[in-house]
């Protein structure tokens, strides 16, 4: 067998399958369409509606290598050979074409011919009844009879939910060697161990399972493989994982260099290796797919796998942000035929770094976490940490556990391992429970059945907002109807449309549908399964019927505004790249008739000399009136074009490029204006943040934004008006106004602090500690923290020879606020206002922390204020003593 790349073997794959018939599609996206999927977990998963007799195959046999992501077994990564987030799934595929005898013998062919596995050292499983399956392995293919094996369901037979398709399958076996084995006397195929390795699951589905159980012959069968590209490149590579393979071994050694340690000599450090290989892979496809850092959802597993790959990289001794250093690997290994790399590369690199520099923050939080534990549970006589809290830092700080056990070892603490271990048990749980793909929320509605009767609805509005149509179909309450009379709300569905219907941001179009025998009001239009229009309608008058011919009528003046506020939006998206850099990316937007919308990836707050300049550069565009060109074009020369492709969008082979002459081009299947002068002007209302690395924008246009702009005048001159200046000074007027409030504060603040001062030493209790300390305590009225810091500034000032801890107190209602404050000396000797303050806080119901030297926090409970400061001065002795 010939040693071949990971990538030579992929297009192995993908040629042979070719060769065969069978129309190759690129990856999709990581992001299903599935609901109930966080991610794309397998090659068919994209193909789902076709065997569910959704949708209408595009073509009846398919070959892909898809891009998948797993994580309900996220901590075997880097513990196994074959365990990973991200990976390759090989897949060819048929629906009612060929069936078993070829999949199974093209299988083989392109096995033993094209790859150059070894016929004697396979075999293969069948489900126990599948003989159909066991003639052509054996009688076609030639296996022996002692090296097929017959399983169950449970092993061999595939089921895609309760009901629905289904049939059996059969997977084919490598025998790695000996050397492999477990070492068992029963070591065989079906052993765990990796001897005898799968390589390759051809289902065959066949059946239909009915509620009652029954199996029901499909009339036309189906054919689903799937085969790890990692895993048949650790084969024809003769290496014992599949991290050792050309697919991962450059990162790996990246991550050998930066530890200064050799692969291979340590599994503590090969785990740390294997497992930011993995993950900085998994990281990488996930944002340049638009996913981005967040508390839920996929933005949850994406932070979950950086924080984790980079707290892995700091067991090896890496103790700056250094994941960035491996994308050059990752672009150069996947960036052929993943285009999505190279497009996303600035925005992942500003991810990545951004994301990282948080973690880093985060993990000082987690230690501080576990450091109050520990003193807590020392201060209670015990030396086990509970696993929960072990979990918490593992799965919300990052921690592993092996970090968490190092750290409480160092403490003198052991950690609750059954604790952990049952926490972790249930988010397992929670998570296969979460991604098995044969819980579909896919099913068949009257969308996907209309579409597959009359196909997708021609749109004829670029050019025109009237035309002359029939009606198609007409819905009602998710059911097929013939009429709609006059008073009722369905959804009609024409044999063409000039109505726009909601996608890619943009609104859908409004207007009137009108025939001989009635008028109706369209409220919406949307796009139901694929390319199905559907027109959200209100009959006026009379009634509309099945094959009643309309005369169909935009509302064109909303539609001419949603034309400006679309157009807006790429010169919008254009200027921001020019502005703050390449990293923009659109990831969502909204183009409505009054306003536009716009979400981009960008991790700070735009200065006003940005957003200014974002302004004047879109404004410029406008004054240009530049008419923009319409072109369609296959996906590979718009990019060359250096056409944009968004986030959330999907493309089929023929993409629709808009361009502005001089400025930009994007993927862009919307409306627009000929040309920018239409829009009139241009002005941004707010710039925010809506998540973790994505930024919005909302402006407006046209005479929206001249109404804005004027409502604006009339502001400054009422204020100048009020203030009687010229409206040139206002601003001059308002910011004198402003010092004079700030000196008159200042002098109320001092006034106040002078008289809580001149009474100060009654409220204060003073007493001696060990080791040449002095504490003070004391409680006051109604006064602010920034008060209490004050006056615990003024007694650091003080003069005295002693080190000095301070416990201050202030009293409103039911709210208790304490500050605490130890100067340098008594910080030296071990004092830590921080954790002063975490103790007194609980004792008052409340919470609270800080640093050594200062801390503040407080309760609900002012009643036990005066059991914190007996209790403070036996507080300050213990950490003194310790």
């Amino acid at each position: 067998m010939q040693w071949r790349s990971g990538k030579e073997i992929r297009s192995l794959f993908i040629d042979f399958w070719v060769s065969k018939g069978s129309k190759h599609f690129p990856s999709f996206s990581l992001i299903p369409d599935d609901p109930s999927l966080l991610f794309t977990i397998a090659g068919m998963v994209p193909f789902k509606p076709y065997y569910l007799g959704i949708q209408k195959p595009e073509a009846p046999r398919a070959v892909t290598s898809q891009k998948c992501v797993r994580t309900n077994d996220i901590d075997n990564v880097g513990r196994t050979a074959r365990h990973h987030t991200f990976f390759e799934m090989l897949g060819n595929f048929a629906w009612g074409d060929y069936f078993k005898k070829e999949s199974i013998t093209w299988g083989w062919e392109f096995l033993t011919e094209v790859i150059g596995l070894e016929p004697d050292r396979m075999s293969v499983t069948i489900y126990e009844d599948d003989d159909e399956a066991y003639d052509t392995w054996h009688k076609l293919v030639g296996i022996p009879d002692q090296r097929i094996f017959r399983f169950g369901k449970d092993d061999n037979f595939w089921f895609m939910g309760n009901q629905g398709p289904c049939g059996p399958c059969s997977e084919i076996m490598y025998d790695q060697g000996p050397e492999f084995s477990c070492g068992r006397p029963e070591c065989a195929v079906g052993c765990d161990c990796d001897r005898y390795l799968e390589i390759w699951n051809h289902v065959f589905t066949q059946f239909d399972l009915q509620k009652d159980g029954t199996l029901v012959p499909l009339p036309k069968k189906n054919i689903d493989t799937g085969m790890g590209l990692e895993r048949l490149t650790s084969i024809v590579q003769r290496v014992r994982t599949d991290f050792e393979t050309d697919l991962f071994m450059p990162m790996i050694e990246r991550a050998c260099a930066m530890g200064g340690i050799h692969y291979g000599y340590s599994p503590k450090t090969d785990l740390a290796v294997r497992v930011i290989a993995d993950h900085v892979r998994s990281v990488a496809f996930m944002i340049a797919d638009g996913i981005l850092p967040s508390n839920d959802g996929r933005g949850y597993v994406l932070r979950r796998l950086l924080r984790r790959a980079a707290r892995f990289g700091r067991l090896l001794g890496v103790d700056r942000p250094f994941l960035l250093d491996f994308l050059p690997d990752v672009i150069g290994l996947m960036g052929d035929p993943y285009r999505e790399l190279i497009d996303n590369r600035l925005t992942v690199e500003q991810i990545i770094d951004v994301e990282e520099k948080r973690f880093g923050r985060t993990l000082e939080q987690g230690t501080e976490l576990l450091d109050g534990e520990v003193a807590r549970l020392r201060g209670a006589g015990r030396t086990e940490l509970p696993g929960d809290v072990a979990f918490v830092l593992y799965d919300t700080y990052g921690f592993p556990l092996e970090l968490t056990m190092e750290i409480a070892d160092e403490n003198g603490f052991t950690v609750d391992r059954a604790g952990f271990d049952r926490e972790m048990t249930a988010q397992r749980e929670r998570a296969r429970a979460s991604s098995k793909q044969k819980r579909s929320a896919l099913a068949g509605d009257v969308y996907s059945e209309l579409n597959e009767r009359l196909g997708d609805t021609p749109f004829t509005g670029y050019a025109m907002a009237e035309s002359e149509n029939s009606v198609a179909a007409i819905i009602v309450d998710g059911e097929e109807a013939d009429s709609l009379e006059e008073g009722m709300e369905g959804e009609i569905i024409l044999d063409s449309t000039a109505f726009y219907g909601e996608k890619g941001g943009q609104v859908g179009d409004t207007g009137v549908l009108s025939s001989a025998g009635g008028k109706a009001e369209v409220t919406d239009t949307v796009i139901r399964c694929r390319g199905l229009v559907v027109h959200k309608v209100k009959v006026l008058s009379g009634s509309l019927a099945v094959g009643d011919p309309v005369r169909s009528c935009v509302n064109d003046e909303r539609r001419r505004a949603v034309r400006r506020n679309h157009t807006a939006t790429h010169l919008l998206h254009e200027a921001l790249g020019r502005v703050l850099g390449g990293h923009v990316r659109q990831s969502g937007s909204l183009v409505g008739e009054s306003s536009l919308r716009f979400d981009f990836t960008h991790f700070e707050a735009m200065t006003r000399e940005q957003l200014i300049a974002v302004e004047m550069e879109v404004n410029a565009r406008i004054l240009e009136n530049s008419d923009l060109t319409v072109e369609e074009s296959d996906m590979e020369h718009a990019r060359e074009m250096g056409a944009k492709a968004l986030f959330e969008e999907k493309y089929g082979d023929v993409v629709r490029v808009v361009r502005i002459p001089d400025f930009s081009a994007e993927l862009c299947g919307g409306l627009h204006v000929a040309s920018t002068g239409e829009i009139g002007c241009f002005k941004i209302l707010r710039e925010e943040g809506i998540g973790s690395g994505t930024r919005r924008i909302t402006a407006v246009t046209g005479l929206v934004a001249v109404r804005l702009f004027q409502k604006l005048w009339r502001h400054v001159n009422d204020l100048g008006a009020m203030l009687a200046v010229d409206e040139n000074a206002v601003l001059e007027k308002v910011e004198q106004l402003q010092a004079e409030v700030k000196v008159l504060r200042r002098k109320r603040d001092e006034e106040k602090m002078n008289a809580l001062s001149a009474g100060l030493q009654e409220s204060l209790h003073w007493f001696a500690l060990p080791e040449g300390v002095q504490g003070v305590y004391g409680s006051f009225g109604a006064v602010g923290a920034d008060a209490l810091r004050e006056i615990g500034d003024r007694l650091k000032n003080g003069k005295r020879e002693d080190a000095l801890v301070i416990l201050l107190a202030s009293v409103d209602g039911d709210n208790v606020q304490v500050v605490s404050m130890a100067d340098d000396m008594a910080v030296e000797k071990g004092v830590s206002a921080g954790k002063i303050v975490r103790e007194a806080s609980k004792m008052l119901g409340g919470g609270g922390g800080g640093r050594p030297n200062l801390a503040q926090g407080g309760g609900k409970d002012p009643a036990a204020l005066p059991k914190v400061f007996e209790a403070f001065q036996g507080w300050v002795e213990g950490q003194i003593r310790s």
